[in-house]
């Protein structure tokens, strides 16, 4: 069986909904973070290297620029989301952030924005402002970097909140009719498998809409790099990553949507795992162990049950 039929894949949720395929397209606004500014701290979270995730030259480059370079990237679909992706797309003056926003939003062929943020990093004027564009019509994403349930872990990698913090954002922002994706890292420094099992249910039982599971890239330029280097942070394995990202995936309930269940990065960047480097290595065996122990939310008792696509004409 193929993985979105077996998960609620994000692909698949949006091609039922529109009818069509629907592709994220990547956007640099250019933006800093508290945790690295020192507003909260310096040298950022200790797993960070914005340039693994997203293309640092794109920051210099008009918002419609980039969306009209990621479309032409894409080529395969005639809808899109904006994904404000790297540093902490909400940490700037509400006017800054509503001129970035609603020139993504003017742009031809866009359906929403997605907005990757810290939970400490959302007012309620940048909530009301996403919100405005929820009761437009417009698709609006929060994807909130929560990483782990465990608070000694968030402050171990210098995170910078708790996850009570989390919890309210999510709930205020759940309450204006936005949809909130939490980020999810597997092999933190210090979490075990029930570390991660718990922070799943933690995530669910706070409300959420869409996760993203991650496993940990060690990064050229991290703190964590500098440990790797030294001999002093072991890697996650592939083995232990399918095993504990299929366990999560079953204790989520079906209707969430998961936007992601792996992740690459390119070397040189990447220092480790070596596998890491391939994302289709992680999604096949992670469909395996789904395949033959169960789908998502089969931990649950409410198992995922795929819908097949009717295409018309």
């Amino acid at each position: 069986m193929q993985l979105h039929e077996l998960v609620n894949t994000f692909g698949q949720d949006l091609q039922r909904r529109y009818g069509e395929k629907v592709h994220k397209l990547t956007l640099h606004g250019g933006f800093s973070c508290p945790n690295r500014d020192g507003t909260i701290g310096r040298g950022g979270c200790t797993f960070c290297n914005v340039a693994s995730f997203a293309d640092e030259q794109a920051q210099y480059k008009p918002i419609g620029e980039q969306l009209q370079q990621r479309a032409g990237e894409v080529n395969r679909a005639k809808r899109y989301l904006a994904y404000f992706q790297a540093y902490t797309s909400t940490y700037a003056e509400v006017q800054t952030l509503k001129a970035m926003y609603e020139e993504a939003l003017e742009a031809a062929d866009i359906v929403g924005l997605c907005v990757g943020t810290r939970p400490d990093c959302v007012p309620d004027e940048v909530l009301e402002l996403l919100a405005s564009y929820h009761e437009q019509g417009y698709e609006i994403w929060l994807e909130l970097g929560l990483q782990t349930a465990n608070d000694k872990t968030l402050k171990r990698i210098n995170r910078g909140h708790d996850f009570a913090c989390y919890e309210a954002i999510t709930k205020r922002a759940r309450a204006l009719g936005l949809k909130v994706c939490a980020h999810l890292i597997v092999g933190l420094p210090g979490d075990t498998k029930e570390d991660n099992l718990e922070t799943i249910r933690r995530t669910v039982a706070a409300g959420v809409d869409g996760i993203k599971l991650h496993p940990l890239h060690i990064v050229e330029g991290s703190i964590m790099g500098l440990s790797w280097k030294a001999g002093r942070l072991s890697e996650l394995t592939l083995e232990q990553y399918t095993d504990i990202a299929s366990e999560m995936i079953r204790l989520t309930p079906p209707d969430v949507v998961f936007h992601r269940v792996s992740a690459s990065a390119r070397k040189p960047t990447l220092l480790a795992p070596e596998w890491c480097e391939n994302r289709w290595l992680a999604m096949t065996d992670i469909g395996r162990n789904l395949d033959s122990q169960g789908a998502q939310g089969s931990a649950v008792g409410e198992p995922f049950v795929y819908q097949p696509i009717v295409r018309k004409g």
